[in-house]
């Protein structure tokens, strides 16, 4: 019976998410359009997204569905113009993460601005990552010098335990280019919780403890004594090590 509950409860929340996408999608962020302009419309939009995202969390906390643990939270006050590197073992990784770091941003998939629920708000704040590195770069870079904060997960999709991580090098490529500090986040739950594969209603019969441990900070400019190709496998291996 509990499970049954939870179950309810998680595809309940999922609803209301999707009703609070389309308000943000077609009332506010048009609304936002037509008040503001330059940065000061792209700082709403993140704003927006931000306050939504952190109440979604703390419901999803607040109902009993998960409990989020943060180690060194004191890691992720006031970022800015940072790469938060993330391992990606769940659904709503980037939900809780944008929704504990303000003004941040990420990749999102061309095919999202096919879903109407989504389309206004990936064309207004987020980067589509499919296009090619240079293109990617000059994107990123840009958001970064605007004080925005980039979220990405290396993986490029939700890994299980114990499953092969395949490691990216576009973080540390990224990175490099910008001489932006990487913030390294390793994501853990002590039950399967929204993988890859796993049915939207299956949240266990308890409480799942989300964890979050965010690393040491990643520097650049301590690799220039590196050619661009061995400094690339570095930071990306650095990476690793950290979040898996």
């Amino acid at each position: 019976m509990i499970r049954l509950c939870r179950s309810v409860l998680i595809i309940s929340c999922f609803v209301l998410f999707g009703i609070g996408a389309f308000v943000i999608g077609f009332l506010i962020f048009p609304y936002i359009a037509i008040t503001k302009s330059g940065i000061d419309r792209k700082f709403a939009y993140a704003d927006v997204i931000h306050r939504v995202w952190k109440w979604f969390k703390d419901i999803l906390q607040k109902i009993g569905l998960i409990k989020i643990n943060i180690e060194n939270e004191d890691g992720l006050k006031n970022l800015s113009s940072k790469i938060i590197v993330a391992s990606h073992p769940s659904f709503i990784d980037i939900v809780v993460l944008i929704g504990l770091i303000p003004r941040a941003t990420c990749f999102a998939k061309k095919e999202t601005l096919k879903n109407p629920f989504f389309r206004n708000i990936v064309k207004s704040i987020y980067i589509i990552n499919d296009i090619d590195l240079d293109e990617l770069k000059a994107d990123t870079d840009k958001f970064l010098k605007e004080g925005f904060n980039i979220i990405i997960f290396p993986s490029g999709t939700r890994t299980k335990a114990g499953e092969d991580f395949k490691m990216h090098k576009g973080p540390a490529a990224i990175a490099m280019n910008s001489d932006a500090e990487i913030v390294p986040i390793k994501i853990t739950a002590d039950y399967p919780f929204l993988q890859k594969g796993q049915p939207i209603y299956d949240v266990g019969d308890k409480t799942i403890n989300y964890n979050i441990e965010v690393k040491s900070l990643i520097i650049p400019s301590e690799y220039l004594n590196m050619t661009e190709i061995k400094a690339r496998k570095a930071i990306s291996e650095k990476i690793k090590e950290m979040i898996i």
